[in-house]
């Protein structure tokens, strides 16, 4: 071998072993991973996947077609049952007319596109972003969220269901991409505005256009049509006849934003836009079937399933609540008693209506009527009244909460009393026997502070010194606005709420002690079936059970725990019974021939302007609260006074009310039940002497007012016109306890407090 032979030889050998001396064991490991996840692998693999998904999906689209729909005509209607299982009403036919998309105008058509999808005319159906968020969202227990387009909302109504499950959502989204595919986009706008669900019963378009409008689709103008097509989001809040102000101010932000995308999408002239103002919707016309108090009380029983399948997590919201209920397929017994219902009716008939003469007398047909009658033991509601005709007024008298409960909120400020073991300034525990001064507008003191609030008692009496049974009997408004304030009106509100009425928004003020807030008969039957039963919580109950051949709901009991105390809510029931004995009630409850030695308890009320009426009274065994309103039968309906109703100068609690609620209850109660009470003081405690109230003498021209109009007041009260005159009170008890006393009238400055509402009070005693 030569020397350059060997020498290629050896360099050949070299490179063959320079690499075994380099290599250690990190850098194999390092190598080996690198081998194991290269780019190529990666993307390899990323490929793969996306393959297996799209094949995956293929074969979804595959195997899911296009299904039947279901169908009105699949549809079961809902039956309702007295508690003792007998009929009350069926419902469940469709409010709905098909009509041809070229019925529709074009502009109205553009609405619900601007509304609900803008991209309609140019998407594939889907909306690939949204429906991922519902199905991870489904996956994460959260319910599907938004982001469907009129495809997907049109597939889900007609063709599926309302389940949020993610094989309802895959479902959805592979029939929406066919059903584009296999259909124009008009075929599917016009079965998604047939279908939707717009409020007061109404489906589809043109129910919709006679239910708000009272006019054919095809005479719908683009204001209304933009109107119709925002109420999809919320039907029920966004229902003009009975939205509150935060569902109105909604309502009428998604009528400019549906109008406004309009103008974008070049489907609306700006300066037309411009010109354009909101079409506020017409009276509601209910469906025939519902007429009497039949649709007062299916609708009650609706409202009240809706809010459970909420609550349970049934429903994501009241829309779908709505919507699961208008579906049919339940079978609602409600608590309402056939006997007890038909006797409430009677009374209204008999005690009021009999009495009135609309076409007469023009302030008769200003009244409208509402009650609740509620077992204090169960909780159920036995009986409502909800106005003359659910045909002829759509608003529930029993349920509405617009109306000032006036003097029947006294018993929560001794209620709050008591059960915050409060003094007066003085010291003095505040018992029935506590004595106040019952100076008509004497100023209410803080600690020697005027907090400007000075009301007036009821025809501007004087009662002196009185004590709180007194006090109550008389409804003495100068003594309970102090009790107020000796308390704590933060205790007062907060008590109010332990009771069951609804405080957010309720302001701590004085005012508030003479019942300027709303709240409904069935509010404060609920607040009065507390204190009968002892101080446990009772949540007035419309409906007993429910059954569904797929669903399962189960409703809270009724009667929850202990509130405030036995011995708050006790003395509060002894103090009421003289209000019956002694006070405001005596000529309608205490000497009612039908009475027959039952014990009862309760309070009359009249608020600002006479505007309403109350007597909320009970028994051992049940409790009844009665309301009058003054109403304009006239569109919008605003609150007048009731002066003048029946020829009386004005209508007291302790009149048509007590009268209704005496014919009502002691004609429906067998035997005599006593209030088995523990407090420290026994029954009501009874007046001792008789004192006749001297009214304040009228100032003469010279003299300088006590009160002046302020610069502002609470929002729910209102100043009246009129004072209001009643029977005098013929008692007024001997002092046993210390007197909170007498301070001067306010001055004009004072006067402007916010605190103080101003002007004449018309609180019924």
């Amino acid at each position: 071998m030569g020397r350059a032979e060997e020498r290629r030889a050896r360099q050949r050998a070299g490179r063959r072993a320079a690499p075994r001396r380099r290599r250690s064991s990190g850098a194999a490991g390092k190598g080996g991973i690198r081998r194991l996840f290269t780019w190529k692998k990666i993307l390899g693999t990323v490929f793969g996947l996306c393959l297996l998904g799209m094949g995956a999906f293929i074969v979804l689209y595959m195997m899911i077609g296009i299904p039947e729909g279901n169908a009105d005509a699949k549809l079961q209607s809902n039956v309702y049952k007295y508690d003792d299982g007998s009929i009350m009403a069926r419902t469940g036919e469709r409010n709905r007319e098909i009509v041809d998309l070229a019925k529709v105008p074009k502009d109205v058509q553009r609405t619900f596109v601007a509304a609900e999808n803008k991209t309609f005319y140019k998407d594939s159906g889907v909306d690939l972003k949204g429906t991922a968020r519902g199905v991870l969202n489904t996956l994460a227990g959260k319910g599907a969220q938004g982001g469907s387009t009129i495809t997907q909302q049109y597939v889900k109504n007609y063709y599926l269901t309302q389940d949020q499950t993610v094989s309802r959502k895959l479902k959805e989204l592979v029939i929406s991409l066919k059903l584009d595919r296999e259909k124009s986009k008009d075929y599917i706008l016009a079965g998604y505005i047939n279908t939707s669900y717009y409020g007061r019963g109404a489906y589809g378009i043109q129910a919709a256009a006679q239910a708000y409008y009272h006019v054919d689709a095809e005479d719908l103008t683009v204001e209304q049509g933009a109107y119709l097509a925002a109420l999809l989001q919320a039907p029920n809040q966004y229902d003009w006849a009975i939205a509150s102000d935060t569902g109105k101010r909604l309502v009428q932000e998604r009528w400019n934003y549906v109008l406004d995308n309009m103008v974008e999408q070049h489907w609306l002239d700006a300066a037309e836009r411009r010109a354009m103002k909101f079409p506020v919707p017409k009276e509601p016309r209910p469906a025939p079937g519902m007429g009497g108090q039949t649709g007062y009380l299916v609708n009650a029983a609706n409202a009240a399933l809706e809010r459970q399948l909420v609550a349970q997590g049934s429903a994501e919201d009241m829309k779908q609540a709505q919507a699961m209920v208008e579906a049919g397929g339940w079978t609602i017994t409600l608590n309402i008693d056939k006997k007890k219902q038909a006797a409430l009716e009677r009374s209204v008939k008999t005690q009021l209506t009999s009495e009135l003469d609309p076409e007469g007398n023009k302030a008769d047909a200003n009244v409208q009527a509402g009650a609740v009658s509620v077992d204090p033991k169960t909780g159920a509601v036995v009986a409502m009244y909800g106005g003359t005709d659910y045909l002829k007024h759509f608003t529930n008298n029993a349920t509405r909460d617009d109306y000032q409960p006036a003097s029947t909120f006294k018993p929560v400020i001794l209620a709050a009393a008591v059960e915050e073991d409060a003094t007066t300034q003085d010291g003095t525990p505040i018992t029935a026997n506590t004595v106040y001064d019952g100076t008509s507008k004497r100023p209410v003191v803080d600690h020697g502070r005027r907090v400007g609030f000075a009301p007036e008692n009821e025809d501007d009496q004087d009662y002196g010194d009185v004590t709180v049974q007194e006090a109550m009997n008389q409804s003495v408004n100068s003594v309970f606005a102090q009790m107020g304030v000796d308390v704590g009106m933060d205790k007062v509100v907060e008590v109010a709420g332990k009771l069951g009425m609804e405080t957010e928004g309720m302001e701590a003020v004085p005012a508030q002690t003479l019942g300027s807030m709303g709240a409904s008969p069935l509010e404060m039957a609920g607040v009065y079936a507390t204190l009968d039963n002892h101080g446990k919580k009772v949540t007035p109950a419309v409906v007993k059970s429910v059954e569904h051949n797929s669903r399962k709901v189960e409703f809270p009991d009724p009667v929850g725990e202990q509130v405030i105390s036995r011995e708050a809510a006790d003395t509060v029931t002894s103090v009421l019974t003289g209000v019956v004995d002694d006070g405001t009630a005596q000529k309608s409850v205490r000497d009612n021939p039908l009475r027959g030695g039952r014990q009862v308890a309760g309070k009359t009320g009249t608020s600002d302007n006479n505007k309403s009426a109350w007597f909320t009274g009970y028994t051992p065994d049940l409790v009844t609260s009665v309301g009058l309103f003054g109403e304009d039968p006239e569109p919008p309906h605003p609150q007048v006074t009731l002066h003048g109703v029946a020829g009386e100068k004005r209508i007291s609690g302790g009149g048509f009310p007590a009268r209704i609620w005496a014919a009502y209850t002691f004609g429906v109660l067998d035997g005599v039940s006593r209030f088995d009470l523990e407090t420290k003081q026994g029954a009501a405690v009874q007046p001792t002497r008789t004192v006749t109230p001297t009214p304040t003498p009228t100032p003469t021209p010279t003299e300088e007012p006590t009160t002046e109009e302020p610069t502002s007041a609470p929002p729910t009260s209102e100043s009246p016109t009129e004072t209001p005159t009643t029977e005098p009170p013929s008692r007024t008890p001997t002092p046993t306890a210390s007197v909170t006393p007498t301070t001067p009238s306010p001055t004009a400055e004072e006067s402007e407090n916010p605190l103080f509402p101003g002007g004449d009070d018309d609180e019924e005693r």
